[in-house]
């Protein structure tokens, strides 16, 4: 039975870009709205946006964000009505959800029960093989003992992967290969586990080397009436976290979809399930499917099926919320075109995509396009930091069909410029530019195109620099010769000459110009020739072998450029010869970050590969492994410690000497 009431004023309790997302929607809808956030947040974009802000604690998450009694109290302080978790820290809290219906407050989400049931991975999958839900082989039981776990994975078959059963977002997901490789991943995995979920338990399940990621978006409202709204693919992702979205699901026939769509249906109906909610799929290569999880929230990728069913999911949720029926039943849904999304992280993909920290100096965004959806929580000026998610903005096309939302969602990079830190703008434009991804990606993606996803044509390197040049002098913006600093004389040559380092190496580059031979370009002695150049403002347009290359060049605060073209970011600074090259038996933190874990003692022995250091940052971890065989000679942190990219994390020596 439902129960039909008016939320008037929303609590979000949730931060950046979800935040937004919730506040736009329920603006549109007359509804009030106010934010809680941690101290850092207290002048971001959601506070900006909202009603009303409330700081409720630190930069830490437990003391702000999932705080469940600070949340509840700033609830009833206010006077909201709902609370809308948004999707992430408490969206999937049963706790946080009855806690709020005892203080007479709505929990835009589903209800306790079908969380609870869906919050342990082995629960979930005893109750999908109930409801008849295809599930992978594999052990989803109670005794935790390694001998037990050890002895499924066998019984399974190798390679498996280990999954934690409270997990999501692939924290505490690891893939063991061999016996050999299973108590190394399962402590990894039990360790991420503990710190993400609090809940150390683990699934052995079959690992399926190709398999395609598809997933199904439900809704049900209060009087149980369900209906699926399509379904997404969500293959291409790295550290098991997805990367590129899109919706439909390519290339699957009709009757699978309505299958896959009915048995999503059916699993939330045998949970009594009540608003959005996601089912999650992996589509083996002969066409069978298998239940991987149940998502009891929105997903970060519903904007896809927003765009291919013109619906909006958030005004669905708070309808449900309020009592209403669905807004439309499965034959009144329909599919248009096609919709794609990427995630534009502060990241560095070319090592092992390490999440990036710093302050966004330049941030602009494509034109406004009705095909085109900006979902971002940041602005020029903000930091990035150490303590939330990376995640900078979500770029979303629609088209006509795959191709042409490919094609929107390239101009749309294209057209996004960013610096101040690094991200993955140029890797996500490599992707779609593959060959491979016109046809049909499965979740090898990456690994399969590792030589063309990750190198940079020289070209893009070597035009960015002569933009970068060209424009970091006078002469570059006021071609007359009376400005001049190169030795201009009449019917004489024009140089312009700098020197610059990148990625650790330093670089000499000289253009020049003559009425006879054109255009030259000249980096560490060897050269290129070039047709044309333009200048316009901060931007310069090389014409090379036929092509013009759009290169625009922004200044950085610490003296150097940002190149960027529609292919390359490239930072560049000015060399510091005074810098001495770090000694190889110092290892130092790759990123900003918190020590988890220090796995050797002073004294040690090690071997090359073997693991030294844990360090976290973003949820992530990062283990430092030894460069070669050797003795540890000092260790500088101990877990817990807090440290800053470069510095020592500990010493070690040749056997010899030791």
């Amino acid at each position: 039975m439902m129960t039909t009431l008016t939320i008037k004023k929303l609590l979000i309790a949730n931060r950046g870009e979800i935040a937004c997302r919730v506040i736009k929607t329920a603006k549109a809808l007359g509804i009030e709205t106010a934010v809680v956030c941690s101290e850092p947040d207290a002048n971001s974009l959601a506070v900006e946006m909202a009603d009303a802000c409330f700081v409720i604690g630190s930069a830490q998450a437990s003391a702000s964000y999932l705080d469940q009694q600070k949340i509840v109290d700033t609830a009833k302080h206010w006077g909201a009505d709902a609370v809308h978790p948004g999707y992430g820290f408490l969206s999937e809290n049963a706790e946080f959800s009855n806690l709020l219906a005892q203080n007479d407050i709505v929990f835009v989400g589903p209800p306790d029960s079908a969380m609870e049931s869906m919050a342990s991975k082995s629960e979930a999958k005893r109750l999908m093989e109930q409801a008849g839900v295809p599930l992978l082989p594999g052990y989803h039981g109670l005794e935790q003992d390694d001998e037990t776990l050890r002895q499924a994975a066998a019984d399974v078959g190798y390679p498996v992967m280990l999954k934690a059963a409270a997990g999501g977002g692939g924290k505490g997901m690891r893939i063991a290969y061999s016996p050999d490789d299973f108590p190394v991943t399962l402590d990894g995995a039990r360790r991420e586990a503990e710190k993400a979920f609090g809940d150390t338990t683990m699934l052995v399940e079959k690992y399926l080397a190709a398999p395609r990621h598809i997933e199904v978006q439900i809704f049900f409202d209060q009087a149980g009436q369900g209906v699926y709204l399509f379904d997404r693919d969500c293959s291409i992702q790295r550290r098991h976290q997805k990367v590129v979205e899109e919706a439909p699901a390519p290339g699957l026939s009709d009757e699978l979809r309505k299958t896959m769509g009915e048995t999503a249906v059916a699993a939330g109906r045998s949970i009594g399930y009540v608003g959005a909610g996601t089912v999650e799929f992996l589509l083996d290569t002969d066409g069978e499917f298998y239940f991987m999880e149940m998502n009891t929230r929105l997903q970060v990728e519903h904007p896809v099926t927003e765009m291919i069913t013109g619906l909006d999911l958030v005004e669905w949720q708070l309808r449900v919320a309020q009592g209403h029926p669905l807004p439309l039943s499965q034959h009144e849904l329909k599919v248009s075109g096609h919709s794609l999304e990427v995630r534009l992280y502060a990241e560095e993909p070319e090592r092992d995509f390490l999440p990036a920290t710093g302050t966004i100096q330049t941030l602009s965004w494509p034109p406004v396009q009705p095909w085109l959806r900006v979902e971002t929580g940041v602005r020029a000026g903000d930091e990035i930091t150490t303590w939330y998610d990376p995640m900078i903005a979500k770029l979303v096309t629609w088209g006509h069909d795959r191709e042409q939302a490919t094609e929107r969602l390239v101009q749309a990079l294209d057209q996004t410029h960013l610096t101040g830190l690094t991200s993955n703008r140029d890797f996500l434009l490599r992707t779609l530019r593959q060959p491979a991804f016109s046809e049909i990606p499965d979740t090898g993606f990456i690994s399969h195109n590792q030589e063309q996803l990750f190198g940079v044509e020289p070209q893009e390197r070597l035009m960015a620099m002569a933009a970068a040049t060209l424009l970091a002098h006078s002469t570059a913006a006021d071609n007359s010769p009376w400005h001049a600093g190169s030795g201009w004389r009449l019917m004489g040559q024009k140089q312009w000459y700098s020197c610059w380092q990148c990625e650790g190496e330093h670089y000499s580059v000289n253009i020049s110009f003559d009425a006879r031979r054109g255009w030259a370009l000249k980096v560490n002695g060897q050269i290129t020739a070039f047709d044309n150049i333009f200048i316009e403002n901060n931007a310069v347009d090389i014409t090379f072998a036929g092509k013009q290359n759009h290169i625009a060049v922004y200044a950085n605060a610490d003296g150097g450029v940002t190149a960027i073209s529609p292919a390359l970011t490239l930072p560049l600074s000015q060399p510091d010869y005074a810098v001495a090259e770090a000694d190889e038996n110092d290892l130092t933190a790759p990123m900003n970050g918190r020590i988890v874990a220090v796995m050797v003692r002073d004294g040690q022995a090690v071997e090359e590969g073997e693991p030294l250091v844990v360090l976290e940052a973003m949820k992530m971890e990062q283990t430092i492994r030894a460069p070669h065989s050797g003795i540890i000679d000092q260790i500088l942190h101990q877990a817990g410690s807090l440290v800053e990219e470069g510095a020592p994390l500990l010493s070690f020596c040749e056997e010899s000497e030791s």
